[in-house]
């Protein structure tokens, strides 16, 4: 079990590796992997039983314990990257296929990657994993809505379905694996180490399938979709990281919430996309998947360079 805990690490360090390679894997060999299109509603309700079984009752405290804090980086998710979304397929032109799905994967929830990010940024780690519960919490209901709101108008919507689907892919799984937590604790202590495994493989898997199921979309528009997905995280991490700044927060939870606010759950976006709207729609998902681990992981080697703040605002060295 100690050398599956220890693999487990080094592919859960090495994710960006990982996707990228499956993402040309799929490209190059679409007939394998678009395959596994039909499983990826499963294996994005593995990866989310895997997140139930790490969720803790200390998270929802933190809440509690800061809700100012948690309710800045919540809005900020379910406000900033479905307007900035919108901006973009206005600006630039796209197929109402592709803009449904960049909308669609702004109006997602925060990624369990940015818990990673935020912590090797040496931000507010506490602050991210809470954001990200509430908001993972909150999408059976507002995902639905803020894509009926933004993206009907490119194609149509079907709420009352979307909402039953997370709450099957999102909920159901999440709280299957909390419970499993209070059952049987020392089989789930004892499997924790080998989760960052099974995530990485059902993340590759879902990408390289959406990739597979889209090379001639890709191949004709993916430099376009590549440049859009950039733009939208980009923008993600810095309004972000000045809408709490300024709320007056200090720089270890700008990093978190700028980090939350920028990397979406991208495999439900892909999932979603490619169960409602079509595998084209399900690409900027994909490319999203890619990229905001690559940019996660430069931006937290970034901000883990500068000074930190103590809650009094005293300028202390990053630790």
């Amino acid at each position: 079990m100690k050398a599956v805990a220890s693999f487990s690490t080094f592919v859960g360090k090495t994710f960006a590796i990982w996707v990228i390679l499956f993402a040309v894997l799929g490209f190059f060999f679409p007939e394998t992997f678009k395959q596994i299109a039909p499983y990826i509603v499963t294996l994005l309700a593995i990866i989310m039983f895997g997140m139930g079984l790490t969720i803790s009752v200390e998270d929802f405290k933190e809440v509690a314990r800061r809700p100012f804090d948690v309710g800045i980086g919540v809005v900020s998710q379910f406000v900033i990257m479905p307007l900035l979304a919108v901006v973009l397929t206005k600006i630039i032109p796209m197929s109402p296929e592709v803009a449904a799905g960049v909308i669609l994967v702004g109006c997602c929830p925060g990624g369990t990657s940015s818990n990673v990010m935020t912590y090797l940024s040496k931000g507010d780690v506490a602050l991210s994993v809470a954001c990200t519960s509430v908001t993972t919490l909150a999408a059976p209901v507002v995902t639905p809505f803020l894509v009926w709101m933004f993206a009907s108008q490119y194609l149509p919507v079907d709420g009352w379905a979307m909402f039953l689907s997370i709450v099957k892919v999102v909920l159901v799984p999440l709280a299957l694996g909390f419970a499993l937590q209070k059952l049987l604790p020392g089989v789930v202590k004892a499997a924790v180490p080998a989760l960052p495994l099974v995530s990485v493989v059902g993340i590759v898997l879902i990408v390289s399938a959406v990739v597979g199921a889209s090379k001639p979309a890709i191949a004709e528009s993916g430099i376009m979709i590549f440049v859009i997905v950039v733009l939208h995280n980009g923008l993600g991490y810095l309004l972000g990281f000045f809408a709490a700044k300024a709320s007056g927060l200090s720089l270890a939870k700008r990093k978190a919430i700028a980090i939350e606010v920028g990397m979406q759950n991208s495999g439900l976006g892909a999932a979603l996309a490619n169960a409602y709207f079509s595998p084209v729609a399900a690409v900027p998902s994909a490319i999203f998947s890619v990229w905001h681990n690559i940019s996660g992981a430069l931006l937290a080697n970034v901000f883990a360079r500068n000074v930190d703040e103590d809650e009094s605002g005293k300028v202390v060295p990053a630790k």
